[in-house]
């Protein structure tokens, strides 16, 4: 889990419908940003390949839908977000 004095951590803490609408509406750039945010607390280095992936844009609509879905079932990002 994210530090709470995190960017990440203050993402998370915002409201599932919130974060629904957020992805929705920019959740293709949301998802890439977030995991480099990641990378950057956690130093995993998937996590930050995954993230640059995550902003190239026919990649980003796979990560896009994918990132909705964890929203929307576990209220965070978690598909290669370690």
């Amino acid at each position: 889990m994210a530090k709470s004095n995190s960017i990440t951590a203050t993402y998370e803490s915002l409201p599932k419908i919130a974060k629904i609408l957020l992805q929705l509406i920019l959740g293709a750039i949301i998802g890439g940003i977030y995991r480099i945010l990641r990378f950057l607390e956690t130093k995993n280095t998937v996590t930050l390949v995954v993230g640059i992936l995550a902003l190239i844009p026919p990649i980003d609509f796979v990560f896009w839908i994918i990132d909705l879905v964890t929203e929307i079932t576990s209220n965070r990002i978690t598909v290669l977000a370690d």
